[in-house]
């Protein structure tokens, strides 16, 4: 008996263009400023991260913003940089410059999944803020309210190893056989199963992970078979 759906974004419930594009460029347009702005309040516990993790302990800020737009390109896992860009990018759901993309038949599902008594969470390497407000400032319409829980890099670990998926049933208190696992990557299928979790991959048109067995593919989530 599945008890609970945790779902990934990019690729998944969301157009992997709209993260990339809208909400990364709007990352590196205020970036910089922004880092340069609060050096010694908001931004220091991230400029001494971003030093550590590069190995570059005398960089300035400058410097520092330009190794995490390079981190951001790159789309490397880092914790200093997710962190920044759920802080920036907050001012831009706000503001009306950004919102939360989702695929058609997203929305429709996730309200059909919480009228049958589904739990819904979200695990994705954006940071849990970044997350909250990419489902609460949806274009559309809110969907934030339908979530019960969110995970990122920092509260659970990185998405291809298998101890984060344990890490994630332990704290929502449900046995791994219950939960049913919803991405566009496979290494990522691969930790969820390797925790005994169940897992269906989500493969849509024009986005760029392809399917791999031996998981089962869906191209819409009104294909979740749920028990």
């Amino acid at each position: 008996m599945i008890r609970a759906l945790v779902l990934d974004i990019e690729g998944t419930t969301s157009p992997t263009a709209s993260v990339r594009g809208d909400l990364y460029g709007y990352t590196r347009s205020r970036l910089p400023g922004w880092l340069a702005e609060n050096a010694e309040g908001a931004a220091a516990s991230i400029i001494e991260a971003t030093r550590v993790q590069a190995k570059r302990p005398d960089a300035d800020v400058a410097e520092v913003a330009d190794i995490l737009i390079g981190w951001l390109n790159n789309d490397v896992k880092s914790e200093p940089l997710k962190l920044a860009q759920g802080i920036v990018c907050a001012e831009g759901f706000r503001s009306g410059a950004v919102f939360g993309e989702f695929f058609a038949d997203v929305a429709p599902a996730l309200r059909a999944w919480r009228h049958r008594g589904m739990e819904l969470y979200v695990y994705s390497s954006g940071s849990v803020r970044n997350q909250k407000d990419w489902f609460e400032f949806a274009r559309g319409g809110e969907l934030l309210s339908l979530i019960s829980g969110h995970f990122d890099l920092s509260t659970a670990g990185p998405k291809r190893e298998r101890s984060s998926y344990r890490k994630i049933a332990g704290a929502i208190g449900i046995p791994g056989d219950q939960l049913l696992f919803l991405s566009d990557h496979p290494d990522e299928l691969d930790a969820a199963v390797a925790a005994g979790w169940l897992a269906v991959g989500v493969s849509r048109p024009g986005e760029p992970n392809p399917p791999r067995e031996p998981h089962e593919w869906i191209s819409d989530f009104r294909d979740v078979e749920l028990p």
